[in-house]
């Protein structure tokens, strides 16, 4: 069997980059890209013995015959072009441009529950709270109740039950941001499904006895009219257990799904260019265009070790190269890369 050398890829979310294979099938294209199939031989641990390694181009990998290497011939009808970083670019601004448009119709009230779904660190939940603190800023003034909050970390069902309760006003928006110990809980997502619902009217009920509720003065049962906007890390279409796939897929059915499409570690960094590009990223460290584009080459080359590729990962290293712009390097490789 053919062997083969994967230069860049990525195999569920990890860099493979410069590691050869025994060749099962050649390049294809699937709903989520290009890939090539290869036998694990050991390579992953608990995985199958044949796996799809993603690659974006032919380019991404050679062919390896004894000591001859060399780039695979393709026939013209199954080339596909590969996505150029201004392209790739402006799509995925694109998507963020999307995000904000639903983000203030949900605040407006033009739609009344949306998923977003994408990596951490690409700046997914930044663009949300932006819109939120514009659309609460007067009520901070006034003094008076916000109409709107961010909830953050995990949600017992009785805490969400309450939350829905105060925020359940037609000009309310909830946001729930890093909140998916809420998918695993069946109480706690009933409920959620509820507040996404896309009937006219949607009623969220406390079946149980609750001192609390009671306490605090709170129905067992409400309408609620507000928005929600749920921040998720997970990609609905890749969970693999058909019980939380079921719930899922009922939660998209029920309101719109903005997947952010950052699926590569290609798509990771072209996204943090993307922001530095725009002038956000390093606003206010007073960096020449070269000192950029050193960080992100750094970032590039150690892509497989760094702890994390994302927008907070980007600002580490840049601190560091304003700490010490002789020794930023090493400093990186110490405090943000895994050990070899």
């Amino acid at each position: 069997m053919s062997a083969i050398r994967i230069i860049r890829g990525e195999y569920r979310g990890k860099s493979v980059n410069n590691k050869s294979f025994t060749l099962v099938s050649g390049f294809q294209t699937g709903a989520k890209g290009g890939f090539v199939t290869v036998q694990n031989d050991g390579h992953f641990a608990n995985c199958p013995s044949a796996v799809r390694i993603r690659v974006d181009a032919i380019t991404d990998y050679e062919m390896v015959n004894g000591d001859t290497v060399h780039v695979p011939a393709v026939p013209v009808t199954s080339f596909v072009a590969a996505e150029t970083e201004e392209a790739a670019m402006n799509r995925i601004r694109e998507r963020f441009e999307i995000l904000k448009e639903m983000t203030c119709a949900a605040i407006d009230g033009g739609i009344r529950a949306m998923i977003v779904s994408g990596p951490p660190g690409v700046g997914k939940s930044f663009g949300v709270e932006q819109e939120i603190d514009k659309a609460t800023l007067f009520d901070r003034i006034a003094g008076k109740r916000l109409r709107a909050e961010v909830v953050k970390g995990s949600a017992t069902p009785i805490g969400l039950y309450q939350t829905l309760y105060k925020y359940s006003d037609e000009n309310c928006v909830l946001v729930f941001d890093d909140c998916d110990s809420i998918l695993v809980d069946d109480v706690a997502l009933n409920l959620l499904k509820g507040a996404l619902d896309s009937g006219k009217k949607r009623k969220i009920s406390w079946l149980a006895e609750s001192s609390t509720l009671r306490r605090e003065g709170i129905p067992d049962s409400f309408d609620f009219k507000g928005s929600v906007i749920f921040i998720t890390n997970l990609k609905f279409e890749t969970m693999k257990s058909q019980k939380l796939r079921d719930h899922l897929d009922a939660l998209q059915s029920r309101c719109h799904y903005l997947d952010l499409t950052l699926d590569t570690m290609r798509d990771k960094i072209l996204r943090i260019k993307q922001i530095a590009k725009d002038g956000v990223l390093f606003d206010g460290y007073d960096f020449e265009p070269e000192t950029q584009d050193a960080i992100f080459e750094f970032m590039e080359t150690n892509q497989a070790r760094l702890r994390e590729m994302s927008l907070r990962m980007a600002l580490k290293i840049a601190d560091l190269r304003k700490l010490s712009e002789g020794n930023w390097k090493r400093l990186a490789e110490t405090t943000c890369m895994k050990a070899a």
